[in-house]
């Protein structure tokens, strides 16, 4: 057979296999360094194991959730900044199997771009390593695709996948959760992952620039302080829960803030009574809301506004639960309550539990 006069191969059509193979070779310490109990086996094969048996669960239930980070993402690509990106990516879906009592066991990463940059990809995952570290659990394996036509240059885009498990008689929310439950908050570590479009529309139409100092954290530049990462609450709920108990259910504020969030874990009939005064708004919230002119109930439907995960506790184990974080490096603050929400109407989407707050964020921008 004559060869071809035109013959192509993968790389000329921008596909380059050598770089992806070099990228797992680079990344295999990575994932050695997130092995737990369940998981010692290298990656590299066509699936991640995990031996369940091992870690002594036993009646348990598998959980399971995945995310992205969102056009935060622009930001780490946009400034070369890319040491802390993955740790939103875990944060993401860990913090979304905690809440129903779940431990995170093994993690997974999707990095799609339009051209492998092996110290870029690197950096990424190795981001994503520190974050299955802090969620004590196990980067297991994960896929690298290269799309020349897909994606620009030098763009990427992220996504996680997150397995716990919890034994079945402990699974959150409690059928025990309802009226006289207090309502605890657990401080953000600032914007995390949610509103990134807006956010970063607010900086342009400010006239700032990534390098510039930020007007809300003076000594840090606009790009390191929005890039701050998902705060990873895995590891002191799973010490409370174990010690003292008493968690009842808790939300993981994102996207759709207390209004949202908060009634997916609330039994029908409940309200979930939240005084605004208690939340001690950051910086970087009072001046979104300064540049853009937001209203307090656009930040609160956008925003996590300072509190990144709800938790609604035992009225008698409150306290000692608030000084258990606290004594963990946590911001704990009391929230509120939950309240009987008999003889009031379904909303608009048929939802009968509800949200109530009182009082009003404090987001008056004074400068610095």
């Amino acid at each position: 057979m004559s060869e071809a006069k035109n013959s192509w191969t993968y790389a000329q059509s921008g596909v380059d296999i050598e770089a992806g193979n070099a990228l797992v070779r680079r990344i295999a310490p990575i994932a050695k360094a997130t092995r737990r109990i369940g998981a010692d086996t290298a990656i590299g094969g066509f699936g991640g194991l995990f031996d369940l048996k091992a870690c002594g669960y036993q009646d348990p239930v598998l959980v399971a959730a995945n995310d992205g980070v969102g056009t935060k993402l622009k930001i780490s690509i946009e400034t070369g900044i890319h040491d802390t990106i993955g740790i939103d990516l875990v944060a993401m879906s860990v913090n979304d199997l905690v809440v129903q009592g779940a431990e995170p066991l093994f993690f997974l990463d999707y990095f799609a771009t339009g051209k492998l940059d092996l110290d870029v990809a690197e950096r990424v995952i190795a981001s994503i390593g520190k974050g299955c570290q802090m969620a004590g659990c196990a980067l297991i394996g994960g896929e690298t695709a290269e799309m020349p036509d897909m994606y620009k240059t030098d763009d990427y885009d992220l996504a996680g996948f997150a397995v716990g498990a919890v034994e079945r008689d402990a699974i959150l929310p409690s059928k025990t959760t309802g009226p006289g439950d207090v309502l605890l908050g657990l401080g953000s570590s600032g914007v995390h992952s949610n509103g990134y479009s807006l956010v970063r529309r607010l900086v342009k139409q400010a006239g700032l620039d990534w390098n510039d100092e930020a007007p809300f954290q003076p000594g840090t530049s606009v790009a390191r302080a929005l890039l701050e990462p998902t705060r990873i609450y895995v590891k002191p709920i799973l010490e409370v829960m174990r010690s003292l108990g008493g968690i009842k259910a808790m939300a993981h504020i994102t996207g759709g803030g207390f209004i949202e969030n908060m009634p997916r874990v609330l039994p029908d009939l409940c309200v979930a009574e939240i005084d605004l005064y208690a939340c001690a708004v950051p910086s970087v919230f009072k001046w979104l809301a300064h540049v853009g002119g937001i209203s307090e109930a656009e930040m609160l439907r956008t925003f996590n506004c300072g509190i990144g995960m709800v938790l609604v506790v035992e009225a008698d184990k409150a306290h000692d639960i608030s000084e258990a974080f606290r004594a963990q490096g946590e911001t704990c603050v009391t929230l509120g309550w939950l309240q009987d929400g008999t003889g009031r109407d379904a909303d608009e989407h048929g939802k009968r539990a509800w949200v109530d707050t009182r009082g009003k964020l404090d987001l008056t921008w004074r400068g610095q």
